[in-house]
C-alpha cells in the first residue's frame, strides 16, 4: 500500500492531463502550463524515474483550431476534431520535451488494443522498450478511427489500463479540481479535501460527481472509477489539481496535495489484471447460489453445471462475463467453449460434454487461471 511518505521512492508513473487543464477551458492549448509540466517531468526522468504520459486535449484543440464554440455532436464530427487538433499536440509535447533532452514517441490505442490479448501484449512490449530506450511515451485514444471511445470512453480510464498494462507504481491524474471532495465544493463551501482513502470505500460513491465542463468527457465518477481499475495491479492514484504551483515537484517530494486513493490488493498476475481490465465483455453467464460460492471461496475453475443461463453471441477464447442470479457481476474470464455450445452443456456435469457435444475441448467452462473475480 503506498503512503505519501513512499511517493518519492515511486519509480515508474503514469500522469494523465485532463483537456480542459490543458486547453484553457477551450481557448487553444495552454503552451505555458504545457511547458511547465513537462519541465517538471523531465526532472523526474532525469532522476531516474520512468513516464507514461496520456494526454487529452486533441479535440479540444481541434475545435479551437476550427474555431468551433460546442463539442461537436456527431461521431464524424469528433473523430475530425481529433484529427485535426492531434497534430498541434503532439507537436507542442515534442518541443517541450526536445529542450529537455528527451524523445517522445506517440502512442495511439482504442479500448480494443487493451481487450485484444495479442494486441495487449504487443502494446505492453512497445510501451515497456520505449521505457528502456529513456523515450516519454505521449498515449491518446485513436480517436480519428475508433467510435466506442467516443461515446463511452475516457482518458482516465485509459490511463489506469496504461498504468495496469506498464503494472505502473503510481497513476496521477491531473485536473481542474483540487481533488475529491465529500460534498460539492461549488454548491457547499463547507466541503472537505479527502486527502487519503482507500480506494474501494464505497462512502467515495456518494461523493463522486459528473464533469462539469463540456470540452472533457470524464468527471469524479470517472477519476474513481479509474483509480479502482489501476488498483487492480497495486497502483495507487492521486487526483490533484493540475494548475497549482509545481505540482508535479511536490507530489513527487510527497507533499500532501489533491486526493490519494490507495489500495489495500496485492498485485494481480498480469494475465488475470487483463482480464480485470476488459471493458467489452462478448456475453454473459448467469450462475447459481453455488458456482457464485465456490468462485468467490475457493478460487477454483467455472464448470457447466453451475450455469442457468447463457447470453450472447460469443466464440471461444473471447471474455463473457459471470453474473449471479441477481445480475451482478461476480467474475470474468476467457471461456473454453461458443455461445451456442456453452447453452448445450449449461447446468450440465463435465462428464456429460463428451455425450452432449460428441468432443471434450476442455472439462471446464473457465479455467481459474483464466478468471478474475470482479
Amino acid at each position: 500500500m503506498t503512503s505519501r511518505e513512499q511517493i518519492p521512492s515511486n519509480r515508474r508513473w503514469v500522469v494523465k492531463i485532463g483537456s480542459a487543464l490543458l486547453t484553457g477551458d477551450g481557448k487553444g492549448l495552454d503552451r505555458q502550463a504545457l511547458a511547465s509540466w513537462v519541465e517538471q517531468m523531465a526532472d523526474w526522468v532525469a532522476q531516474g524515474r520512468e513516464l507514461v504520459l496520456v494526454s487529452s486535449g486533441a479535440v479540444a484543440e481541434g475545435m479551437s483550431r476550427m474555431g468551433w464554440s460546442q463539442r461537436p455532436d456527431t461521431i464524424h464530427g469528433l473523430q475530425a476534431a481529433a484529427a485535426i487538433g492531434q497534430m498541434g499536440l503532439v507537436q507542442a509535447y515534442e518541443t517541450c520535451f526536445q529542450k529537455h533532452g528527451l524523445h517522445t514517441a506517440q502512442v495511439l490505442l482504442t479500448h480494443d488494443d487493451l481487450t485484444n490479448r495479442r494486441r495487449y501484449l504487443n502494446a505492453r512490449s512497445t510501451l515497456r522498450a520505449l521505457l528502456e530506450l529513456g523515450v516519454v511515451p505521449v498515449v491518446n485514444e485513436n480517436d480519428t478511427v475508433a467510435n466506442d471511445e467516443l461515446r463511452f470512453g475516457d482518458n482516465d480510464t485509459l490511463a489506469a489500463m496504461v498504468a495496469n498494462l506498464i503494472e505502473a507504481d503510481l497513476l496521477l491524474l491531473l485536473t481542474d479540481q483540487e481533488g475529491l471532495f465529500d460534498s460539492d465544493p461549488r454548491s457547499n463551501p463547507d466541503a472537505k479535501l479527502i486527502s487519503e482513502s482507500q480506494v474501494d470505500n464505497p462512502e467515495l460513491d456518494k461523493f463522486a460527481g459528473g464533469s462539469c465542463t463540456g470540452l472533457g468527457r470524464g468527471g469524479m465518477v470517472t477519476k474513481l472509477r479509474a483509480a479502482r481499475l489501476a488498483a487492480r495491479s497495486g497502483t495507487a492514484t492521486i487526483i490533484a489539481p493540475g494548475a497549482g504551483e509545481r505540482v508535479l515537484t511536490r507530489i513527487a517530494a510527497g507533499e500532501d496535495m489533491g486526493t490519494l486513493l490507495v489500495s489495500n490488493q496485492e498485485p494481480e498476475a498480469a494475465r488475470k489484471r487483463w482480464l480485470a481490465g476488459h471493458l467489452q465483455v462478448r456475453g454473459r453467464l448467469t450462475l447459481d447460489a453455488g458456482a457464485v460460492k465456490v468462485l468467490r471461496s475457493s478460487g477454483r475453475s467455472l464448470l457447466a453445471v453451475g450455469v442457468k443461463a447463457v447470453d450472447g453471441g460469443f466464440v471461444r477464447g473471447e471474455v463473457v462475463s459471470c453474473v449471479d442470479e441477481q445480475g451482478r457481476e461476480v467474475a470474468r474470464g476467457l471461456v473454453n467453449y461458443n455461445a451456442q455450445e456453452a447453452r448445450r452443456i449449461m447446468g450440465q456435469s463435465s462428464s456429460a460434454i463428451q455425450e452432449i457435444l460428441g468432443y471434450v475441448d476442455e472439462d471446464e467452462l473457465i479455467n481459474r487461471d483464466n478468471l478474475v473475480l470482479v
